[in-house]
């Protein structure tokens, strides 16, 4: 199944894969793009500085946040532009800088609800990297019920005051600033008091607390909130209204990049497969099996963002496969870290020595094991993700309240 770009996008392949090659540094090649998220602060030596040379020329040519609308800095490119876009880095195996949730989730509910004085102002900032978002959604006694939030908001004068506490934040320790969801009217329907506030972290009455993983690490944190402080300007769609920005970012965060995202797991199929042929176990017939079971997925994901991009390319819009996208990504992932464990053996029992912070270090297949289950949970559980396929897409009843 081929998609035939058209002449336009091909020859934006065709610059773009030319500058990719004029520009590309060499010491990018083995960058794990995880440690890019936030800036790339982790790397050192010669890889730290082929990273920030590659982000200066990106910046200057306007490839990073491409898909933003030109007026706010972007280069306004579609998906089908953005898809050719990361198949080229992808290609060229070099990493495409973004700016985080700054660029997947702030930046986006900016656009659709700010004022053109918010855009001006919080815009730029996150395409230079200046300020670095994390999310503050989730509480501990409202996961996937957002509309239930309990942090207050309140407003003093020109600012409004936040107090309360958010949980399962990824990314807190390296953020400068965090978007919070708070309830700034409690005498009304949950879903119409709340607003969506963007709060600088550093003295402004925040207290991090690192949550430890099952893999040793502490990629989440739990915020305790007192008396933080942000202008109503940065009240993103004006007071009591949080819930239609927050449907936004939330439709970013769900959506992904389903047209392309396979890239990342078809490289990471095959580097399980080499492991199998490593270990000797490439003739395995269960194991070969459960191999082909993810090949097909991996190849599922791919049709699955041809069938996308054939969507926009007839300038119509996504229907149910941008809402089941998530659930198929995560789940299997989540099955794909259990065949890795498989090929490891008896030698996915034991951890090695204790160099991480957790006191022990988990090897790439170990961590993807463990790690993949949060996939199932964040941005909304799979359990959440086939209620809303089946009452929105499907047109199923809703399910039943408890009493």
């Amino acid at each position: 199944m081929e998609l035939d770009l058209g002449p336009e996008l091909e020859a934006f392949r065709r610059e773009l894969r030319a500058w990719v090659e004029d520009h590309r540094p060499q010491g990018l090649e083995d960058l794990d793009e995880r440690a890019l998220y936030f800036g790339g602060d982790e790397l050192v030596g010669r890889q730290r500085d082929a990273y920030r040379k590659w982000s200066d020329s990106l910046l200057q040519a306007r490839l990073i946040c491409p898909h933003w609308p030109e007026e706010v800095g972007g280069r306004g490119l579609d998906g089908m532009h953005m898809a050719v876009l990361n198949e080229e880095f992808h290609r060229a195996r070099a990493p495409r800088v973004t700016r985080g949730m700054g660029e997947s989730l702030v930046g986006p509910s900016i656009i659709v609800h700010g004022t053109e004085e918010q855009k001006a102002h919080f815009l730029p900032r996150i395409i230079s990297g200046q300020d670095r978002y994390c999310q503050g959604f989730s509480e501990p006694d409202h996961g996937s019920d957002l509309g239930g939030v309990e942090t207050r908001g309140t407003v003093d004068g020109d600012e409004i005051v936040i107090t309360g506490q958010k949980v399962w934040t990824s990314g807190a320790h390296r953020a400068n600033w965090i978007f919070i969801l708070c309830r700034s009217d409690p005498d009304v329907p949950k879903h119409r008091g709340l607003s969506f506030v963007l709060a600088p972290m550093k003295d402004n009455g925040i207290t991090i607390m690192p949550l430890r993983q099952a893999t040793g690490g502490s990629g989440f944190s739990q915020e305790y909130i007192e008396g933080c402080r942000a202008p109503l300007f940065n009240v993103i769609g004006g007071l009591n209204n949080g819930w239609r920005v927050a449907m936004t970012t939330l439709g970013n965060e769900r959506g992904g990049n389903a047209t392309t995202q396979h890239l990342r797991y078809q490289r990471e199929f095959w580097d399980l497969v080499e492991t199998a042929r490593k270990r000797g176990r490439a003739g395995d017939r269960l194991l070969r099996q459960d191999l082909a079971w993810a090949f097909t997925h991996v190849e599922l994901m791919r049709y699955q963002g041809l069938r996308l991009l054939s969507t926009l390319a007839a300038k119509r819009e996504a229907g149910p496969e941008a809402s089941v996208n998530k659930l198929f990504w995560s789940e299997y992932h989540k099955r794909l870290g259990e065949i890795a464990i498989s090929v490891l053996g008896a030698d996915a029992m034991a951890a090695s020595d204790g160099r991480a912070e957790g006191g022990y270090h988990l090897d790439r297949w170990q961590s993807t094991f463990v790690g993949s289950r949060a996939g199932t949970i964040f941005s909304g559980t799979s359990q959440i993700q086939r209620n809303i396929i089946g009452e929105r897409a499907l047109g199923l009843p809703k399910e039943p309240g408890a009493g």
